[in-house]
């Protein structure tokens, strides 16, 4: 199928389900599937967005912002994600733990207002990573319309600027406990050094970009195409970060790709 085909079986899949609260992130994905829900099951649409500390405060703007823009009914309610040591010792599995949790939650609001279902944008590119998180979600009977209609990332990104959404091409964004290795402990103190470099690298005209922390060393990942920029950068970046805490600060020449903590696995 095409992305118009598809696009409409992802529209008759969500009218089928006559209502949904959407797991919502402000990513491309969940902001698509926010937008076309609402457009088919009007007020039967609700989008929460689950706050902790693994969410960059921007990205909370950033979600809000298009929520305003586009009429999404949307609340944020908190998760406590930190009290969990399956999660906070951050084993391979880290994940499976936190969208447990997240879900209760989810599966509480749904019960409340009566909706049919929950439905996340995980698409089919997800499938092909380590994804514990899928798994958990899948077991808690969270939906996953993108998936129903056989669609991709490249599919999201096309049917989005096909609709002249403006989020269309917005950087891929990941939990902020993705920076750190896997068994070593996360804590709120990591976290917070780790969205202040990335919110530095941001404004410093990297849109896409990740700080992996292996302890005070501060590994930064840019596009190939940013790493000149990176390298004219150098001498203020290294100072920012040093403020922020990190001891050393590289540049790993491999560039941005997701997910690349699992590469251990």
């Amino acid at each position: 199928m095409n992305t118009k085909e598809k696009t409409q079986a992802l529209k008759e899949i969500i009218a089928s389900k006559g209502s949904m609260l959407i797991s919502y992130s402000g990513g491309v994905d969940s902001a698509l599937l926010a937008v076309l829900a609402t457009e088919v099951l009007g007020s039967n649409a609700r989008c929460i967005l689950l706050d902790s500390p693994v969410v960059p405060r921007a990205a909370i703007t950033e979600a809000r912002q298009i929520a305003e823009e586009f009429g999404l009914q949307m609340e944020i309610i908190p998760v406590s994600v930190m009290g969990d040591e399956r999660f906070t010792k951050n084993p391979a599995e880290r994940c499976y733990w936190c969208k447990k949790k997240s879900a209760e939650v989810l599966k509480w609001k749904k019960e409340a207002l009566h909706f049919a279902c929950i439905a996340d944008g995980i698409n089919i590119s997800d499938t092909g990573e380590h994804r514990p998180g899928l798994l958990a979600s899948t077991e808690e009977g969270i939906v996953h319309p993108f998936l129903d209609a056989g669609i991709t990332k490249a599919d999201i990104r096309e049917i989005a600027h096909t609709a002249g959404l403006p989020f269309w091409n917005k950087p891929s964004a990941a939990c902020l406990s993705s920076r750190i290795p896997y068994g070593d402990e996360i804590t709120a103190e990591k976290l917070i050094k780790i969205e202040k470099a990335e919110a530095f690298l941001h404004t410093a005209g990297f849109s896409q970009c990740r700080v992996r922390m292996h302890g005070e060393i501060a590994r930064i990942e840019v596009t190939s195409d940013d790493m000149q920029k990176f390298m004219d950068k150098r001498e203020d970046l290294v100072k920012n970060f040093q403020t922020i805490g990190f001891t050393y600060i590289t540049l790993d020449l491999t560039g941005y790709r997701s997910g690349s903590m699992d590469e251990v696995l």
